[in-house]
């Protein structure tokens, strides 16, 4: 059986983009959360415990920040920012209870403290700055 033989043919589709994509991933994103964690003397545990979610798990010393009240305002802090799991020692005995526990953003020059009891960091609002 013989075959016959075709030219070639060279089909060429045009590409159209749907989707945005970053190419420069978190650069720009911040976090808003509200700094509402009730007011009382606020510690933070600087040595992570690979989870920031208010409930310290990991062998490192809890630090003292001093006394805390809400400012009541929604903060904007950079995702690449550090945050830390907290609490606020509602009783005054120096150790985390249940209920006490906060994550803790020490704002942007990392020398104040920031509060909130929404533990949930992936439901937190995002927007580019």
């Amino acid at each position: 059986m013989r075959k016959e033989w075709m030219e070639p043919v060279i089909e060429v589709q045009e590409f159209v983009a749907n989707e945005y994509v970053a190419a420069c991933g978190d650069s720009g994103k911040v976090y808003k959360f509200e700094c509402t964690a009730p007011g009382g003397w606020l510690y933070y545990y600087p040595k992570s415990d690979g989870q920031i979610d208010g409930n310290y798990s990991g062998s490192g010393d809890k630090k003292l920040i001093g006394p805390y009240s809400p400012c009541n305002i929604k903060e904007e802090a950079s995702v690449t920012d550090e945050f830390y799991d907290g609490f606020i020692d509602y009783n005054w005995n120096a150790k985390q209870d249940p209920g006490e526990g906060v994550i803790v953003w020490r704002g942007p020059n990392n020398d104040n403290g920031h509060a909130t009891t929404k533990l949930n960091m992936s439901s937190w609002e995002t927007s580019k700055s």
